[in-house]
């Protein structure tokens, strides 16, 4: 029997409101129906096409296994702020590349996982998660903090290594993506809690049924289905293609909404970019801290944020030379370090411990809510 069964009325109902939204998104940037409407409709098509992309690697989890299956959906949830990190540097809009890379950690470590942290507590009361692998992601974004820092500080500070920033990045970003090539045996062996007897899999309900309603095959006394899953792979390929398209009209929308709605450059990357492109882990690692699986829901939600720092980054300070347009380097403005070491030293404190309350998510949301605060006014 084909893999396409996997594929339920809810994931077909995905696939047509992510295209009518492409669609809509090239006709809104050719018809040049306004402002406003093309960075709207390209905002909601990424997040559709982010949202695909999730859905998709959650069909080859089985194939992949439960540690696989968080670095992948992690980094293929990234993608849409890949692409428009290289045609944001391609426009000279350096300032939001920087501010929607940083954005980005900020609003999977504050927003995101406060607001899990608030669901989660409210359905279910205090959740205990294993704390190794979440502790392992927090320390890696401790340090890359610590590694833009370095670059940052000699420029603010005037001493020679400024003169030297270019250079200085470089070095820095190859040492970073060295740390993520040997912290991945690590992720791969924490980012899911080891299986517990009769518990369901990852991203699995207790009724048996995984994450978007695809039911679990294993779970009905069956074996699953053996071979690659042709249907996800298809869907995985076309939506990570529409994306980089997408993400172009995002971009060309960018600078004429932001005039328009009188928005600095570094809010709108702070706040709108980092959101948008960060569908898949937003409404996953929620879905997940909601259905009581806080070990899962950790693992979606730090798994983007270290990638970023990790990998995002680096790469696109490496491939802003060859790519054109504006340079990006890790001397980035010292109100987005300092807004990047707080968020990241709370979440330390907060996942330390192995378990989580609502209050503490409020406290994170809170804290999201007045570093975007002070970067309204750029």
């Amino acid at each position: 029997m084909t893999d396409i069964r996997v594929w339920h009325r809810g994931d077909l109902r995905l696939v047509g409101i992510a295209a009518l939204l492409t669609a809509g998104t090239a006709g809104t940037t050719y018809g040049h129906a306004g402002e406003i409407a093309p960075f709207v409709v390209a905002a909601a098509a990424l997040a559709a096409l982010a949202a695909l992309v999730g859905r998709s690697v959650e069909q080859l989890a089985e194939r992949l296994g439960s540690g696989a299956t968080g670095v992948v959906q992690a980094a293929l949830g990234n993608l849409p702020e890949l692409f428009v990190g290289i045609f944001a540097l391609r426009a000279h809009l350096v300032r939001v590349v920087q501010a929607a890379l940083v954005g980005s950690i900020l609003a999977n470590l504050l927003l995101v996982l406060g607001i899990a942290f608030v669901v989660g507590g409210l359905r279910h009361g205090t959740q205990h998660f294993g704390a190794e692998g979440p502790r392992t992601s927090v320390l890696l974004l401790l340090l890359a903090v610590a590694v833009v820092a370095v670059p940052t500080l000699s420029s603010h500070l005037g001493v020679d290594a400024f003169r030297h920033e270019q250079a200085l990045s470089d070095v820095a970003s190859v040492v970073l993506l060295a740390v993520l090539a040997l912290s991945l045996p690590s992720s791969l062996r924490h980012s899911g809690p080891p299986e517990r007897s009769g518990a369901p899999g990852v991203g699995a309900r207790a009724d048996g049924a995984a994450d978007g309603g695809a039911e679990r095959p294993e779970r009905r006394g069956s074996v699953a289905p053996a071979g690659v899953p042709w249907s996800a792979l298809a869907m995985l390929a076309g939506s990570s293609a529409a994306a980089a398209f997408v993400s172009d009209w995002f971009v060309n929308a960018l600078t004429p909404a932001l005039g328009v709605l009188h928005v600095s450059e570094a809010f709108a990357g702070l706040v709108v970019v980092a959101i948008a492109g960060n569908a898949v882990e937003n409404v996953v690692g929620i879905g997940l801290a909601a259905r009581d699986r806080p070990d899962y829901s950790l693992s979606v939600i730090l798994q983007s944020p270290v990638q970023i720092a990790l990998g995002l980054l680096p790469a696109l300070v490496l491939l802003s030379g060859p790519i054109g347009g504006g340079h990006l380097t890790l001397v980035l403005p010292v109100m987005l370090v300092a807004a990047l070491a707080i968020g990241t030293l709370v979440a330390v404190v907060v996942v330390f411990d192995g378990e989580s309350t609502w209050l503490e998510g409020a406290a994170l949301v809170g804290l999201y809510v007045t570093i975007a605060t002070a970067f309204w006014w750029g």
